[in-house]
């Protein structure tokens, strides 16, 4: 999961793969990186459902999910499980 989630985040976002694989549970997202702004999260999370073959429910999303990498992270393998 982890390694799929940042494929999602260097595609999307077009942030770098090194970058992106030095994440960790407290590396800041929403805020912290200018490339996820509003409009590239409704693509994240298009992403994210097309790759992960979930669905996001809008009733889902919160601030707090997108807050750090390890609390998206935690959201995905959540709606992975769910099915």
């Amino acid at each position: 999961m982890d390694r799929r989630l940042k494929a999602i985040l260097v595609d999307v976002l077009g942030l770098d793969a090194d970058d992106v694989a030095a994440f960790d549970g407290d590396t800041g997202l929403f805020g912290h990186l200018p490339e996820l702004d509003s409009m590239a999260v409704a693509g994240l999370f298009t992403e994210i459902e097309d790759r992960f073959e979930i669905l996001i429910d809008d009733d889902d999303v919160d601030a707090e999910m997108l807050e750090t990498y390890g609390a998206l992270l935690a959201f995905a393998e959540m709606k992975v499980i769910e099915g």
